[in-house]
Formats: C-alpha cells, structure tokens, sequence
C-alpha cells in the first residue's frame, strides 16, 4: 500500500469543488486516512514548495496558496501516487488529459485545483509536513471493517 499527499487548493475550496475532487479519487478505489481544512501560513507554503524556491514563480504558487483555506488529505491504496497523479492530470488544464481532474474543472496553470505528490518517497515527506503519524488512520487496522 502507498499513501500520497493531495491538497485541495484554494481555488478548488473557493468553488465548491472539494467534494468532487475527493469523490473521483475514491472512486478509483482510494482511501482517505486523513484529512483536514487549514490555511496555510508562508512559512508552511515556503517548507512545501521548497524545491522550487529559486524559480521565478516560487512568490506566485506561495502567494496563491495562502490566500486562502485549503483541504490536506492522504490517500492510501495500490500504486495511489501514480492513480492520483494520472486522475489530477497534467499541470496545464489546456493539456490535461480527457476526463483529469484539471482538463474538466481547472481555469488555468496557476488555478488547477489539487497539488499530489508526484513520487512515493516525496509523498513521504510531504504528509509529514501536513500531518503528524497520530493524525493518520491505518485502513487496515483501523477500518478493517472496510476491506
């Protein structure tokens, strides 16, 4: 089993659109361990976005992120990261694959709905920044009744 970060952006929240974004990621047989509404503070954004701290538009996603409540989750299942990753589409909504979370619901490469890890090690990293290991359910102990 692996687990992937998903944020549920600002511009997802504002819409209304968090519900859908997480039922299509359930539909494709993942579960949600964890999850909770916060709104990012700068240093919380800085720490997340850090590997793209020198490129030109580290201020705009860092920016646009804060602005306003968004929805941390982690997914867990069979090859979630990739699932995940497949489902959100590509970054452009204008190039995101048909029937993606972005070709159908994102306005533009700045306004594009969900962030997902994009590896299972990077994954890692990331829910920690989110979530402390008391925060995360286990399915399969947890909600065996589930299985």
């Amino acid at each position: 089993m692996e687990r992937s970060l998903v944020l549920i952006k600002p511009d997802a929240v504002q819409r209304g659109l968090a519900g859908a974004i997480i039922s299509r990621l359930e539909q494709r047989g993942l579960k949600i361990v964890a999850m909770k509404m916060l709104r990012m503070d700068k240093a919380l954004a800085e720490r997340h976005y850090a590997i793209h701290k020198d490129k030109p538009f580290f201020k705009d996603l860092v920016d646009f992120i804060t602005s306003s409540p968004i929805i941390a989750t982690v997914f867990e299942g069979g090859r979630s990261v990739e699932i995940i990753r497949q489902s959100m589409g590509a970054t452009d909504p204008l190039k995101a694959a048909a029937g993606s979370i972005r070709c159908a619901l994102g306005l533009d490469m700045q306004q594009n709905l969900v962030h997902g890890s994009d590896s299972v090690e990077n994954a890692a990293k990331e829910i920690s920044i989110f979530f402390k290991p008391e925060e995360i359910m286990n399915y399969t102990k947890d909600m065996d009744k589930w299985i």
